[in-house]
């Protein structure tokens, strides 16, 4: 074997240890949250191994007479789907904007330079804020509330994402579609939107992600009826109590969402994170 054989063996065995390790510290802690779900609060506490699996966590999770996890999830579910579409649409059309008609140069800098900017400001700090204004307004504890506010945090990401992948389409396919006779809405319906459609979907199941994981903010805005799902895990530490099975178990249900995105959109994710790459 030729020593420099010998050498790209030995990379390629780094290599794959290195991505074995980095997949264990990403999968170890979600499987011990797993195994968690299914032991008794005894059982976790004094670090047992081997335990027979109970399903009482789950069952006190989704069908106790205390639990609200249910109404929980249905608040993250529509949060995150509202403001999902108004942050996708409103980043759609801005980037859109930004990058196809006459603005100065300096005028498109600075909005994507606010996009990375605002993305750097922790949402806490705008909490308290948005809690005075919507009580102001009629709309504390609102789930409308809380959906206005994940627009606002979200939108910087998607008007930075989509304004990328809309510059990889050629000005060309527009300008072809016009001279047919096509308006500006069948333009964006049949001939930018398809184009763009592996970054829209990446796009939106960040997004999607984002605020479905979203906790100082949706903590400040809303009460018992309107608290999304981290929200309510977080409500399992009590004052006198911490019940970390009945965590563990609101924890796996919470993550079903984001794994079914993910699954769903593989494809399009891969083909969004490497448009442009390529040429």
């Amino acid at each position: 074997m030729s020593t420099r054989r010998k050498q790209n063996l030995s990379v390629d065995r780094a290599l794959l240890g290195f991505l074995f390790l980095a997949a264990v510290l990403t999968i170890g802690p979600f499987l011990w949250i797993a195994l968690a779900s299914f032991k008794t609060q005894i059982a976790l506490l004094m670090g047992t191994v081997k335990f027979t699996p109970v399903s009482m966590n789950y069952d006190e999770v989704l069908f106790g007479n205390t639990s609200t996890f249910a109404r929980n999830f249905l608040n993250s579910v529509l949060v995150a789907s509202a403001s999902t579409m108004a942050a996708m649409t409103i980043g759609f059309l801005a980037g859109y904007s930004l990058l196809r008609l006459r603005w100065p140069a300096w005028v498109v800098n600075l909005f994507l330079l606010w996009a990375v900017v605002f993305n750097l400001v922790p949402p806490v700090t705008l909490a308290g804020a948005w809690y005075e204004l919507f009580r102001g307004i009629g709309l504390s504890n609102d789930t409308v509330a809380l959906i206005l506010a994940h627009t606002t945090l979200h939108l910087p990401m998607a008007l930075w994402l989509l304004s990328s992948f809309l510059r990889e389409i050629p000005r060309e396919l527009e300008e072809a579609a016009f001279i047919d006779g096509a308006s500006f809405v069948k333009t964006l319906w049949r001939v930018v939107i398809p184009i763009m459609m592996p970054g829209l979907v990446s796009t939106g199941i960040l997004v999607f992600i984002f605020s479905w994981n979203e906790f100082p903010v949706a903590l400040a805005l809303t009460n018992n009826t309107s608290a999304t799902v981290p929200v309510g895990i977080a409500k399992f530490a009590q004052e006198n109590e911490i019940k970390y099975t009945q965590m563990a178990a609101a924890s796996v249900l919470s993550a079903i969402p984001a794994l079914l995105a993910l699954l769903f959109g593989q494809r399009y994710i891969v083909k969004g994170l490497t448009a442009g790459a390529v040429k």
